[in-house]
């Protein structure tokens, strides 16, 4: 029966969202305790889940389209559609896993800004450390004292 696939497919993709949420989150205890040495593991656990996203949408869209065409709605109609005119319980299923896919997505939008927001200060904060470290190359002036012959850009240009 369509539905089961759909309820399957449904289940199967927030599981995946409820992981990727997680590991956002593990990516906001990492960026807030500075431990950015391991950012680069969880960046690719967060890839992987998104490339397992892709493959669990088409096998949704399809199982979607498979019960919208049952229902008399065509191939594309959008979740909250066949949820509509679901008949009996379905109805209720379908509803329910639409508002936790909201919720879900709502939830990993507003952690993603603001792990975004938590890289941009740790960015700002490194620069800032490595412009307070004069390590200019010198070389020898043929009068024999030492001139510096490159200087770091400043995170603020102080002459304007």
């Amino acid at each position: 029966m369509g539905a089961n696939d759909l309820s399957t497919a449904l289940w199967r993709q927030r599981e995946l969202l409820e992981l990727l949420l997680f590991k956002f989150e593990e990516q906001q205890l990492l960026l807030a305790a500075g431990r950015t040495r391991w950012l680069q593991f969880s960046t690719r656990e967060v890839e992987a889940i998104a490339r397992r996203l892709k493959t669990a949408g088409l096998s949704l869209m399809v199982s979607n389209a498979d019960v919208a065409r049952e229902l008399g709605l065509p191939d594309d109609a959008r979740l909250r559609d066949v949820a509509s005119a679901a008949p009996g319980a379905w109805k209720e299923i379908f509803g329910s896993h639409l508002v936790a896919l909201l919720a879900l997505t709502n939830d990993i939008r507003a952690i993603r800004n603001g792990n975004e927001k938590l890289l941009r200060y740790a960015l700002r904060s490194t620069q800032e450390t490595l412009n307070l470290v004069d390590d200019s190359p010198s070389t020898y002036a043929s009068d024999g004292t030492t001139k510096h012959v490159l200087r770091r850009a400043g995170l603020v240009d102080a002459s304007l």
